[in-house]
């Protein structure tokens, strides 16, 4: 039986889509189905993929908006500030899929996710690392948040490792078409803005058989590609120009 690594991008409570897209790759007891964070937020149904996610155990990356949940619910005093944020980026609609109660397990397992999963000739993040600092000195605010300095990267961070991300939603970048992916300096984004008007693509990458599997949330048309087909290379200097506003 082949294994495969599935890693799946930013899902923002999108579920339906989430499940269509599942059902596309079919994966088996041998396949490992990596999340890269951003399970809530913006989308209806944040509730049930958090559900999902759980009870399959897939393995999932802390992302900026479940950091930003853990912030507000995780137990510590949130401002009203901190509050009213993460309300306008999508936690209005996490707390109706939630009927206004995100139950203490969900927060809990929240609080266990890592910041990054390492396997081997890959590295899983959700927003990426800042170049010019050891792993061991970067924090949440680089592996769920960074941008730019990522993205300018002229040399790969890693010499041997490919770093795959979520976060950045790839048609932000100059040149990117809507469902295509950002191939920069040693790292590939995945992100393909399941949220957005422009975009609604769910996308998900088999690392072994380099193959793409994506979802449109708005009329559920499944394409498959191979991964040279889809991906679009990002010079720095397109980082540098200026970019589409994205939401956080």
């Amino acid at each position: 039986m082949t294994h495969r690594r599935i890693v799946i991008g930013d899902v923002h409570g999108h579920y339906e889509a989430l499940l269509v897209l599942l059902d596309a790759i079919a994966p088996n007891a041998s396949d490992a189905i990596y999340f890269l964070g951003d399970l809530i937020d913006r989308g209806p149904h944040s509730a049930q993929v958090v559900d999902l996610v759980r009870k399959y155990h897939y393995r999932c990356l802390l992302g900026n908006h479940e950091q930003m949940l853990l912030e507000v619910l995780g137990g510590k005093m949130a401002t009203s500030e901190i509050f009213q944020d993460w309300l306008y980026c999508g936690g209005y609609q996490t707390l109706l899929s939630y009927n206004y109660k995100v139950p203490q397990n969900h927060i809990e397992w929240m609080k266990t996710l890592p910041l990054y999963l390492d396997l081997g000739d890959v590295w899983l993040v959700h927003a990426g690392v800042h170049p010019h600092f050891p792993i061991e000195d970067q924090s949440v605010d680089q592996f769920c948040w960074i941008r730019d300095e990522f993205h300018c990267m002229t040399e790969p961070y890693f010499p041997n490792k490919l770093i795959i991300t979520g976060h950045t939603i790839t048609f932000t970048f100059p040149g990117i078409e809507p469902g295509n992916l950002a191939l920069g300096a040693g790292w590939l984004g995945i992100d393909t803005g399941v949220y957005h008007p422009y975009s609604g693509w769910l996308t998900a990458l088999d690392i072994d058989e380099q193959l793409v599997y994506q979802v449109q949330t708005k009329t559920r048309e499944l394409r498959k590609i191979p991964l040279p087909e889809i991906v679009t290379r990002v010079e720095p200097e397109m980082v540098h120009a200026k970019r589409m506003k994205a939401q956080i």
